[in-house]
């Protein structure tokens, strides 16, 4: 199967998820994708409505989803630390800020070495799979547990602010551009990925290795290496949700900060139409998937489901949609097609 026909035919479920959310809420509520045009606070005119809500809201979770594709991908397993990963990154970069007057050069610094960090911390997660053959999700445990406690101490226990023009201009709007920061930042980080695909081998030997690990370490893939590189790249999407985040509400909280991302960034790339079991992977597809979480969870809230009800609806809608993009439905339905064509009476045979 080529490259463009196994994205198409991968696409099919999610792209068809979003459009029946789409039908039932302009069903249930016609008004529900208007976007207005309004007067913020700073004196800025802004977009406001759900559907911006929609694409703003979801930006951590589409950056983390595209780098637990290509972790899913390369070594069939998920990691379950981004939250807690994401927090400590988060700390790093406030710590930094709180040094000095929060300006552009103190912030790149600052940005620049919560991505350290939290690449030290992927090849680390990464090594322990690659190297110790730990299955990635009990290899990733560790982080898991102690990660809040590690972003915790970096601040000292406390919960620091920070504020500055620069920071609102990150985690909410530049003047004079009424799309919300983080919508462009997701652009960016998609627009990066792909030229990464595009210009090097990186997709062939994450889906070689996914595939058939001792195949590809035969051809000369250094196996390890890939794995451990699907977790540093991560843990570089990990870093810039977790900065998007803290610019966002202007500070770090430990305990909160992306809390149980993880669970919707595998759900992301599962509703993608992407085997969690390795392989073929499609980067669309996680991004699409993390967008119908969000707007899953907007419409929820737009029809005044109770907050602790959330999730057991959206466990409900995720079960049929990971059901209905199973091998096994996919094959059944093939087979199901086959025979309805054949069914089918030919031209010639009308005639």
């Amino acid at each position: 199967m080529k490259k463009r026909e196994f994205s198409l035919v991968h696409l099919i479920v999610p792209l068809l998820a979003l459009f029946l959310l789409v039908i039932f809420n302009l069903f249930r509520d016609p008004a529900f994708f208007s976007v207005k045009l309004l007067v913020n606070n700073d004196g800025n005119y802004v977009l406001s409505g759900n559907l911006i809500s929609i694409l703003n809201g979801a930006s951590e979770l589409a950056i983390i989803a595209l780098g637990m594709t290509i972790v899913t991908a390369a070594t069939g397993g998920q990691d379950i630390s981004v939250g807690a990963a994401a927090a400590i990154a988060g700390s790093v970069f406030v710590k930094i800020l709180r040094g000095g007057d929060v300006s552009p050069p103190l912030i790149l610094a600052a940005f620049l070495a919560c991505c350290a960090v939290a690449m030290l911390f992927g090849a680390f997660n990464g090594s322990l799979v690659a190297l110790f053959r730990i299955q990635p999700m009990i290899a990733t445990l560790i982080l898991f547990t102690a990660g809040r406690s590690i972003a915790y101490w970096i601040n000292g226990g406390a919960t620091p602010t920070v504020s500055g023009p620069w920071i609102g201009y990150l985690g909410g709007f530049i003047p004079g551009v009424p799309i919300p920061t983080p919508v462009f930042i997701v652009v960016i980080c998609g627009a990066l990925f792909a030229l990464a695909l595009k210009f090097t081998a990186l997709r062939l030997y994450t889906q070689a290795v996914g595939i058939n690990e001792g195949s590809a370490r035969l051809n000369g893939i250094d196996t390890a290496w890939i794995k451990t590189l699907s977790f540093i790249i991560l843990g570089l999407c990990v870093a810039v949700a977790g900065v998007v985040r803290v610019c966002r509400l202007g500070l770090i909280n430990h305990e909160t900060i992306l809390l149980d991302i993880e669970m919707d960034a595998i759900l992301a790339v599962a509703i993608g139409g992407n085997a969690l079991s390795g392989g073929k992977f499609s980067l669309i597809g996680s991004v699409v998937g993390a967008y119908i979480i969000q707007a899953l969870t907007t419409t929820l809230y737009a029809m005044k489901v109770p907050s602790t009800a959330v999730k057991s609806y959206k466990a409900l809608v995720i079960i049929a949609l990971v059901t209905i993009g199973s091998p096994v439905v996919k094959k059944y339905a093939a087979i199901w097609f086959g025979k309805l064509m054949k069914s089918q009476p030919r031209k010639e045979e009308v005639a």
